[in-house]
């Protein structure tokens, strides 16, 4: 089981060499976790930058996989994630989601590196 960050899937959709090398770390949608957090900022993303069409879509793939609402539980191991690791609400809710289910998380964002439970595929750097 995988959690997949919000930069994973942007990196996927973009196509972007890490992108390209990341599909093949995609889990399938039975094993593949999307916190619904996730979901709001790939729609923010999504939006911005593809439009309403490409949003749903894409939307409507991660309803395919295993989707995660913020509940209390993981509410509480998101605020003491954030507070041992200093991660925003955002990022502290992604790895608490990870954290809760048992399962690694798949990011290319720099803030996630040397944590537990986390397969971090760097960034190339902008030129």
């Amino acid at each position: 089981m995988r959690v997949v960050d919000t930069s994973v899937w942007i990196e996927w959709f973009i196509g972007s060499p890490l992108g390209r090398r990341l599909a093949k770390e995609m889990p399938d949608r039975p094993e593949c976790i999307v916190p619904t957090i996730v979901q709001l900022e790939l729609a923010k993303w999504l939006l911005r930058e593809s439009g309403e069409d490409r949003a749903d879509q894409v939307i409507a793939y991660t309803q395919n996989c295993i989707v995660v609402p913020l509940d209390t539980p993981i509410a509480l191991l998101a605020a003491e994630l954030h507070r041992q690791h200093k991660l925003a609400t955002a990022d502290a809710i992604v790895y608490a989601t990870a954290q809760a289910r048992g399962a690694e998380l798949l990011t290319c964002d720099a803030h996630f590196d040397k944590l537990p439970g986390v397969a971090y595929f760097r960034k190339p750097p902008a030129h």
